[in-house]
Order: C-alpha cells, then sequence, then structure tokens
C-alpha cells in the first residue's frame, strides 16, 4: 500500500495532466481552425477507441476468469456481421446482446 502523500500527489498529478491535455485542444486552439488532415484522422477516433474498450471484454472476459468463451465470440461476430451488412449501430447492438443472451442462456 502507498502512503496517503503517494496517493494525493498520484491523483493531483493526474489531475493537472487532464486538464492540460484537454486545454491544449480547447484553450489554445479552440478557436482556430484545424487543417484538412487533422479533421480527416479525427473521423477515425470512435471507429479506433470503441475496440479498444470491446476487445478486451470479449478476449479476457472477468465473468469467466480471463478465459474466452464461445457466447461473448458468437456474440461479438455477430455484432460486427450486422453492423457490416445493415451499417445500422442500433441493430448491431441489439443482435449483440440479443446473441450473448441466447449464447450465456443455452451454454450455461
Amino acid at each position: 500500500m502507498t502512503d496517503t502523500a503517494t496517493t494525493w500527489f498520484i491523483i493531483f498529478a493526474l489531475g493537472i495532466g487532464t486538464f492540460a491535455l484537454r486545454f491544449v485542444f480547447i484553450g489554445i486552439i479552440g478557436d482556430r481552425a484545424l487543417p484538412p488532415w487533422v479533421l480527416r484522422h479525427l473521423r477515425y477516433t470512435a471507429v479506433a477507441v470503441l475496440p479498444g474498450l470491446v476487445a478486451p471484454l470479449v478476449l479476457w472476459p472477468a465473468a469467466t476468469g480471463g478465459t474466452p468463451d464461445p457466447a461473448r465470440l458468437a456474440a461479438a461476430l455477430v455484432t460486427l456481421g450486422v453492423g457490416y451488412l445493415t451499417k445500422n449501430v442500433i441493430y448491431a447492438i441489439l443482435s449483440g446482446a440479443a446473441t450473448l443472451y441466447l449464447g450465456l442462456y443455452l451454454i450455461g
């Protein structure tokens, strides 16, 4: 365990770092137009972040102790397939959730 001073220092440092990172984009360059190449790359931010959030939950789920299971893999594949075919996020999420619950019900 760490002492209280170290914990508060880490909290303070992370707060300053978070503020500085946001201030760079909002405070310094917030009133300027961004170059087209930056805007083009920013379009892919959500596409890059979502797999980074979902992949650990599919490949190393805490519910199974870190081992992949067929229900979560099937739900991920169905979600990807429906999303690719329909280009509709809501249909993809609902079909993936239904596949996950059905898979967990059938497999146990």
